[in-house]
Parts: C-alpha cells; sequence; structure tokens
C-alpha cells in the first residue's frame, strides 16, 4: 500500500489596501496599507507592471519603472502593518487612462528556514492601478449571439479612454423575465472587446427581442436591445 504523507509547508499571511488604487493625473503619490496578519514576521516586495489586454481579453503584464514602492523591501512583525508611498516617477501629459498592475509577494527566502518545513509557500497579492486624466470615461457597447439552445455570447467592446469592470449580466425578455444571468465578469481596458458564455441553467433560451443588463463596479446598469434567433 502506497502512503501519501503531505510536507509540512509555511506561508504567510498579509492583506493590502486599497485593493484597487486611483490616481488622478496631478497625483505624485498615493498612500497604500499592507497588514501582516500573522504571527510570524513578514519580508515583501512590490513590482510594478504595465497592464495591457491581448484582443482576447487576456492580460499582458511587462515591467515597468514608471511608479515605484517606497520603501521597496517591507519586514513587517506579527500582527503590525505599515503604511507605504505608491510613487509616479513623472508627470505625463494623458489623454488615456494609464493602467498598471502592482505585484506585491512575500520573499520567504529572506527569513530562516524552521527546521520541520519542508516546503516554503510565496503569497502574491495583484492589484490594478489606475492613473486617470479629467473627463476620461469608458464607453461601452455589447452584441449577443447564440451558441446553443442554452447559453448565448455576450461580446463587450470598451471604446471609451477608462477602463469598465463588469459584475454581471442578465438576459431579459420583453416580457421581463429574466431568461440567463451570468454573476462574473472582468475588467476591458480601452480599445479591448472581451466575449462572455453566459447559459440558462433550465431549459431554452426563446429567441426573439430581448436586454441585456449588464451591472458596472460603480453599481450603474446599462442595457442593450438585443434580437436573439431561434
Amino acid at each position: 500500500m502506497a502512503l501519501c504523507v503531505a510536507a509540512p509547508a509555511y506561508a504567510g499571511l498579509f492583506t493590502v489596501t486599497p485593493v484597487r488604487i486611483h490616481m488622478s493625473h496631478k497625483d505624485r503619490a498615493v498612500a497604500v496599507t499592507i497588514t501582516n496578519d500573522g504571527d510570524e514576521e513578514l519580508v515583501m516586495q512590490a513590482d510594478i507592471y504595465v497592464w495591457k489586454q491581448k484582443p482576447d481579453g487576456g492580460d499582458e503584464l511587462t515591467p515597468s519603472e514608471d511608479l515605484f514602492l517606497s520603501p521597496p523591501i517591507i519586514k513587517l512583525s506579527g500582527k503590525s502593518r505599515q503604511v507605504v508611498r505608491l510613487a509616479r516617477l513623472s508627470k505625463t501629459v494623458m489623454e488615456q487612462q494609464l493602467t498598471y498592475r502592482m505585484i506585491v509577494r512575500e520573499v520567504p527566502e529572506a527569513k530562516p528556514v524552521k527546521s520541520n518545513i519542508q516546503m516554503q509557500i510565496a503569497l502574491a497579492f495583484s492589484m490594478p492601478v489606475f492613473i486617470t486624466p479629467p473627463n476620461a470615461k469608458n464607453k461601452l457597447d455589447c452584441s449577443v449571439a447564440r451558441t446553443a439552445a442554452n447559453s448565448i455570447n455576450a461580446t463587450c467592446e470598451n471604446t471609451g479612454n477608462a477602463y469598465a469592470q463588469l459584475i454581471d449580466f442578465a438576459l431579459i425578455s420583453e416580457a421581463g423575465e429574466k431568461l440567463a444571468v451570468r454573476d462574473t465578469g472582468g475588467y476591458i481596458l480601452p480599445g479591448i472587446k472581451r466575449t462572455f458564455d453566459i447559459r440558462r441553467a433550465d431549459g431554452r433560451i426563446p429567441g426573439g427581442k430581448a436586454r441585456l443588463a449588464v451591472t458596472l463596479d460603480s453599481g450603474a446598469k446599462q442595457t442593450y436591445d438585443v434580437t436573439l434567433t431561434e
């Protein structure tokens, strides 16, 4: 008989606030709070990436020196917190929102390894960073296409100059009945088109006129008149 024995593992616990960082075109720096929720000392560092999306909506991250975290290495004793600053190195004239990802990760190799620990797990936290010029807005347009008797594809394109974050979708009949829903969405950066699968749990989605309701992260809803083939 083969016995599977799990190797002891260790990972720290930390939180970062805010989870989404907004800066105006005038801001030179913003405060970020990192909290060590565990009992052990943590050593962490942050890396900054320019955040773009591929045509299919997949993330594309490129290392950047446009922003930096001060201090770059954070040491936190157990159950403590520290306020750090995310700063811009230069101010540029912008017509479109600048989008980045800041990835804060634990550096387990900076601490001595405990004798009973065979594996150390480095935790990481990725958060979006938006630097927004005046009057920048998203502009979302969505359409639908049937893919099966009980499912459709909702394709949404952002032709604005700021991100859109889609929280959920609802396909609603002319009579007001919810035909199908999807409780998750995602970010659509400027100039990007993404497609989301929406399925009905109990039966066929009827053809004809309907409305697609999209809820954004602000709580606002946008609706689109659509027509489904039989």
